[in-house]
């Protein structure tokens, strides 16, 4: 692979993840403004799917070459697929309600470990050494970047709770996109994901507000969870001309169009390490704009998570072998 390659692929992966960290930043101004889970992530969804029926209707008037379509098991399997990626914004906004964005993403990237546990029960081996002790090193570095020790921050284990369940999510969705319909272009792929993904959110959106407003039944259903009634209101459609735009841009339009530019330039372990920068760029986002507290303790954590990501993705001393042998 040349270096020129690789480092646009670099280029395009570190782009690409630092968009996505500024992500949970307008989220939580968004919320500043009045505005509830739903209207975020529908604006989101639906403004995002739009981008990416204009973009792929570009795409295929302008092809040269004819491009490929998917079956109907594939439609299937993307749309489930894709709830999890419905369930991972959804998760990691309500999380955002309760919890600092700085906090937030560090608990989103418990992913980190939990596709370590994932991959070990699919391929049923053990993971070896030097995923053992990264994972080690991300649990150590979560601690420390959520305050625990010193609990000079106050934790809200619901938004504790979200996070973790974000982080399962967003674990889940990496595996299936990866792996299905890997001959679709990257529109096309998308946009069934995302359709499935809007199920997920649409039906957030009439649970958790339209539907309490004229089912009293369902309002009751509504109230086990929460005593919070401010959410059940009619839809605020000013999100779309607000923050919507804005979050569909940087939530679902451009960085999946970098990260699979950049990506296959960059390579899987060197792109997953790169991509990590969405961490310490939505903590210093969250810092600059919200004007959150982030202590030192909290960075030391934030580079030990860092440290782990890079020391789990480093190929091994095998495939340097594999890979110059290629080379030559």
């Amino acid at each position: 692979m040349k270096k020129k390659n690789i480092l646009k692929g670099v280029l395009f992966v570190g782009i690409g993840a630092s968009i996505y960290g500024m992500l949970a930043t307008f989220v939580k101004m968004a919320y500043h403004d009045g505005f509830t889970t739903s209207e975020v992530t529908t604006s989101q969804f639906v403004l995002g799917l739009t981008g990416l029926l204009i973009l792929n209707l570009i795409q295929t008037l302008t092809s040269k070459k004819k491009l490929s379509m998917p079956n109907s098991k594939e439609v299937r399997m993307l749309m489930l697929a894709g709830t999890s990626l419905g369930g991972t914004s959804l998760f990691y906004y309500i999380a955002v309600q309760y919890i600092n964005v700085s906090i937030a993403i560090v608990l989103l990237m418990q992913s980190v470990w939990f596709s370590v546990v994932v991959e070990s029960i699919i391929t049923k081996k053990l993971p070896n050494a030097r995923k053992i002790v990264a994972v080690i090193i991300v649990l150590l570095g979560t601690v420390l970047a959520t305050n625990l020790i010193n609990m000079e921050i106050e934790l809200d284990w619901h938004g504790i709770f979200w996070g973790l369940m974000a982080a399962a999510s967003y674990t889940l969705t990496m595996f299936t996109s990866n792996t299905l319909a890997t001959h679709l272009p990257v529109f096309r792929k998308s946009i069934i994901m995302l359709a499935g993904g809007s199920i997920v959110v649409f039906a957030f959106l009439f649970f958790a507000q339209i539907g309490p407003m004229y089912f009293d039944g369902l309002k009751a259903f509504y109230l086990n969870f929460t005593e919070n009634t401010e959410h059940i209101h009619s839809f605020n459609y000013s999100i779309f001309l607000t923050y919507g735009f804005v979050l569909a841009l940087f939530g679902t339009i451009i960085p999946p169009i970098l990260f699979n530019i950049g990506f296959p330039n960059a390579g899987l372990g060197l792109g997953s390490i790169v991509s990590s920068l969405e961490l310490p760029v939505s903590v210093t986002m969250a810092f600059v704009l919200l004007g959150e507290q982030v202590f030192l303790i909290q960075w030391v954590g934030i580079i030990l998570i860092l440290f782990a990501i890079v020391l789990m993705n480093l190929p091994s001393k095998k495939e340097k072998e594999v890979s110059m042998a290629e080379v030559s």
